[in-house]
């Protein structure tokens, strides 16, 4: 409700906006510290400390807003966009202000969660926080009568995102059990592994599509506990680290969302600016055109999820698949020779991969 309108009064084409939106709201469920619904549930499926998870996904995750980035910029250059003017830019103070409401529970919740406390302890005094936070605004201090009002709004949104989590859950729970009692789940494992011939690239593909399907029916937190319930079975007998496969799955559940020809970021940005959707979801595409092959480099260079323990490799991964991104995006929207893009393509991803 914010950036799409600053974008179209600058004139921005409407596909653009769109697609940045969509894409760049996709990346938050990836983005640490909090990664959305998704990491919680992750340390639910694997048992793994919810600190080591999300230092494991912060490079993949620098990764994905870069990638948008680099293409937002081949395509400021390609329409030659404007930013906004000086006199329009709020006060530095205000921005610093501001952004310390919004800084105070996600520091909170950090805080107490490195310190040794569980997530839900650490949530119920972010929450808190967040309660006593309602009462103050930057014109007169303490207001009583708008922190109510705040308080009523924040309890009805707050319950239609747990009834919609609670359903997520319960559904994956419910697809999970079947898969249990049938031994669907162990067949469709050994499907994976029999069409891949025990082979693990052709198995991670089916698994990406699988996700890319799946995600086009459910949300992203379902369809990645669904897929990875499925499929990570027979990856990880393949030889992949747990981590590994659920942050690989999650991914590309996390990119269904802009993906046709059901993707559902796309169409509610496409609606806002009035856009024909298709067009916001080839943009959306070729914008962020790396992002379906970070996963992929996840796998080929293990070192990026071992920032703890391999950090100087795990620099290096990552300065090489950030180059490999530019090279994508340079050739899939770059207005040059179509065998120049042609083969900056393919070297782009023979870096990303060797």
């Amino acid at each position: 409700m914010v950036t799409l309108p600053a974008m179209i009064k600058l004139e921005y084409p409407k596909r653009l906006a769109a697609s940045v939106e969509a894409v760049a709201s996709s990346g938050g469920q990836i983005m640490p510290p909090l990664m959305g619904a998704g990491a919680f549930v992750m340390v639910e499926l694997t048992g793994i400390p919810y600190n080591q998870i999300i230092l494991s996904a912060l490079l993949p995750a620098i990764l994905f807003f870069f990638a948008v980035w680099v293409g937002i910029d081949f395509y400021a250059k390609k329409y030659d966009l404007k930013p906004i003017d000086q006199k329009y830019l709020p006060r530095k103070l205000i921005v610093l202000t501001t952004s310390f409401f919004f800084l105070m529970p996600f520091s909170i919740l950090l805080i107490f969660m490195f310190i040794g406390f569980t997530p839900q302890y650490a949530a119920s005094v972010a929450i808190l926080a967040s309660f006593l936070l309602l009462f103050f605004n930057l014109d007169n201090g303490f207001d009583l009568k708008l922190g109510l009002n705040r308080f009523f709004n924040a309890c009805s949104s707050s319950g239609k995102q747990i009834a919609l989590i609670g359903s997520i859950i319960l559904c994956a729970s419910i697809i999970i059990g079947v898969l249990s009692i049938t031994g669907l789940g162990v067949k469709l494992t050994s499907l994976i592994i029999s069409i891949s011939d025990n082979n693990i690239w052709p198995a991670l593909l089916l698994t990406g599509l699988a996700c890319l399907i799946l995600g086009m029916e459910v949300p992203t937190t379902a369809a990645y506990v669904i897929c990875v319930s499925v499929a990570g079975p027979a990856l990880v007998d393949m030889g992949l680290e747990l981590l590994q496969v659920h942050l690989f799955v999650f991914w590309f559940a996390l990119l269904s969302t802009i993906t046709p020809p059901v993707c559902g970021t796309v169409f509610i940005a496409a609606g806002m600016v009035n856009e024909n959707w298709l067009k916001v979801s080839i943009t959306s595409m070729s914008l962020g055109i790396g992002l379906y092959f970070i996963p992929l480099a996840m796998i080929a260079n293990k070192s990026i999820l071992d920032l703890n323990s391999t950090f100087i490799l795990s620099l290096l991964a990552f300065i090489k698949i950030a180059f490999s991104l530019i090279m994508l995006s340079f050739s899939i929207i770059g207005n040059y020779n179509p065998f120049l893009r042609i083969a900056v393509f393919l070297l782009g991803l023979l870096i990303m991969f060797i």
